[in-house]
């Protein structure tokens, strides 16, 4: 379907509302860390759901980030100095291993997504055909040598069986010749 432009205006019903708001509140969270984390910016958002609940995102906290606003007129800490401290260092080695993460989990996905399309196309009758046209070279040649092999296989199969029906036959006519002979002998 695609990405299409959406009209900004307030949507209407609720559950629709409460659906984008999750949705949008999902990606401004995760526009938010990438800032954080590619940038070394200190962010934070306070977010309150339509229902009036709170929701905050804040890197490396919301309290620090707020605080710091807050107190803008006192001194600035040093921010190597904060950017050494074990604790941001630790936040900061989370954050990648989230966005590591994500980058993982949409390309799993769109893997699914591939894998999806390809096993609906493979089910119609026709797609067979398709298939072979979508074959190189390689691929056909190593085609026609397992049809090749299956064939021999078919044709060495079928000796067998035809082997074994007549070996059958004949242990059959025996006994078949021998009561006659046994029922001429009676008469």
């Amino acid at each position: 379907m695609g990405r299409r432009k959406i009209e900004m205006k307030m949507v209407k019903d609720n559950s629709s509302r409460q659906v984008t708001f999750s949705k949008r509140r999902t990606g401004l969270f995760k526009k938010a860390n990438e800032l954080a984390t590619l940038c070394g910016a200190e962010v934070a958002i306070v977010v309150f759901s339509p229902g009036g609940k709170p929701f905050s995102f804040g890197h490396p906290t919301v309290d620090s980030v707020s605080d710091r606003f807050l107190n803008q007129d006192q001194e600035v800490p040093n921010v190597k100095a904060r950017a050494g401290s074990s604790k941001n260092a630790k936040v900061d080695r989370l954050n990648q291993q989230l966005v590591d993460v994500m980058k993982r989990l949409q390309a799993e996905k769109k893997k699914a997504q591939s894998l999806d399309q390809k096993a609906k196309k493979a089910k119609g009758p026709q797609n067979c055909q398709t298939q072979i046209d979508e074959l190189s070279l390689h691929e056909l040649e190593k085609l026609k040598g397992s049809l090749e092999e299956l064939r021999e296989n078919v044709k060495a199969r079928v000796c067998e069986m035809e082997a074994s029906f007549s070996l059958l036959l004949l242990a059959q006519k025996p006994i078949q010749e021998a009561d006659m002979s046994v029922s001429k002998k009676a008469n």
